[in-house]
């Protein structure tokens, strides 16, 4: 479990009171996710299973829609295959065995992207309410859902959507910008302290999207022309690439280019455009199959020696994706690594004080240490690590003790600035010597004594 993963566990077990005073100070943006997850847990209090059950039910409930939309737009080979690849994508996978509301929102998005299809091909008043409905859900969620309905503008306008379709939907995208703009507001008010540590956009970003959105232009084209009459849905005005390339290429798209003026940019923040990705890989690969199927039997074997050769590449990326050293920490070997350091009531100093997190969910190791900074808890101060001492009333408490057990970064991270921050370096270093010291994975455990006193 990495520390994002951490926040949520630990939030969730707070009171409903409790995370409402969170919310107003920080996270607002996480909100429902965090009150579904607190119902989670109220049910069924299973640890990680728990933490991260809702993401992989979610992962499958987003490929059964990347399916239904597959077979509305092309048919039901197309519908089965990208319903196949979406699971199959690196990022989803990564995401979908996550304790965070990524998975969530896609689930959601994918759906409401159904809705809308069927809204355009025949709409009824019942069906626009939905979409709307999903819309909302998904902007709740996580606010940054709400730029779907860019793509969705831009599949009315490729396709020439009647008037009253697009009347209709101006109505629906309207009402729901309307229902999201609250969260904005708080989010946008919390988004400097939030999202603070973001930089501008990389020029890895820029190239890693514009290498997708490539891909997903070739696969369009190739879709559009290779089309295969049995494969093709005769109950849709849309085509695939319609609905599928605006999903993939805007959001993420926008967010860049937004985030050159204020850095927002993350890309799980617009991991439902993988959809996207998904339903044209479904249309690429069946129009393969159609030209496969068509030639001769050692065609046939060597196209299937080539798909097992593809879906073997993949499983390197499944087993790092699904190890710790695929997230920035692990929070479960840090408690560990502490509980085989302190005794009950040893003093422990965080370094910088948001690693607080690395504990905060594994209460039983933490409920017996001494936390010398701490002032106000988390749940009392309403923020996800605390409120800390003076830098005075830190010195203070250290001179009071023998033995500190130090939680920091791992060496050569950047070091906080801050009063505080600098007057526990101070301290260890001037009054105190280490005596051991444990890296577990993004993180360093070190146990400090007087000099002389490290037997």
């Amino acid at each position: 479990m990495w520390r994002d993963e951490s926040v949520t566990y630990q939030v969730a077990h707070r009171s409903l009171s409790d995370i409402g005073s969170l919310l107003g100070n920080i996270d607002a943006v996480h909100g429902l996710y965090y009150l579904i997850m607190h119902g989670v847990f109220a049910l069924w209090d299973g640890g990680l299973l728990a933490l991260r059950a809702p993401s992989v039910i979610a992962t499958a409930v987003a490929a059964a829609g990347v399916g239904a939309l597959g077979r509305h737009l092309r048919g039901t080979r197309a519908g089965v295959l990208a319903g196949s690849a979406y699971p199959a994508i690196p990022m989803v996978q990564h995401f979908a065995q996550e304790g965070r509301s990524y998975a969530l929102v896609s689930a959601v998005v994918v759906w409401a992207c159904y809705v809308f299809v069927r809204c355009i091909d025949n709409g009824s008043t019942r069906l626009w309410t939905a979409y709307a409905s999903l819309v909302v859900v998904a902007g709740w969620l996580h606010e940054f859902a709400i730029l779907v309905l860019v793509a969705h503008a831009a599949t009315l306008l490729v396709v020439g959507a009647t008037r009253p379709a697009k009347q209709a939907w101006l109505v629906c995208a309207a009402g729901a910008t309307v229902a999201i703009v609250p969260l904005a507001v708080v989010s946008v008010g919390q988004s400097d302290e939030q999202l603070g540590w973001l930089g501008g956009p990389t020029l890895a970003m820029w190239l890693q999207f514009f290498a997708v959105s490539a891909a997903g232009l070739t696969m369009s084209w190739y879709t559009t022309h290779a089309t295969d009459p049995r494969s093709t849905s005769p109950t849709s005005r849309l085509t695939l690439a319609s609905v599928a390339l605006p999903i993939l290429v805007l959001p993420g798209g926008l967010l860049l280019t937004v985030s050159l003026l204020k850095p927002w940019y993350v890309d799980r923040y617009v991991l439902y455009s993988m959809a996207g990705l998904a339903l044209l890989l479904g249309g690429a690969l069946d129009g393969l199959l159609s030209s496969v199927l068509a030639r001769s039997t050692r065609v046939r074997i060597t196209a299937c020696c080539l798909a097992t050769a593809s879906l073997a590449a993949l499983l390197p990326w499944a087993l790092l994706i699904r190890s710790p050293e695929s997230r920035k920490d692990n929070t479960v070997a840090v408690a560990k690594a502490v509980e085989s350091f302190a005794h009950r009531g040893d003093a422990v100093l965080f370094m910088p004080s948001r690693r607080r997190e690395w504990l905060l969910s594994a209460p039983s190791v933490y409920h017996k240490i001494d936390d010398l900074a701490l002032d106000v808890t988390p749940a009392e101060s309403g923020t996800l690590q605390g409120e800390e001492r003076t830098s005075p009333a830190i010195l203070s408490r250290m001179l009071n003790e023998d033995r500190i057990i130090s939680l920091s970064d791992p060496a050569g991270q950047p070091l906080d600035p801050f009063p505080e921050e600098v007057a526990k370096r101070q301290v260890l270093k001037k009054y105190f010597e280490r005596c051991t010291r444990k890296k577990v994975h993004g993180a360093e455990i070190s146990v400090y004594a007087r000099p002389g006193q490290c037997d």
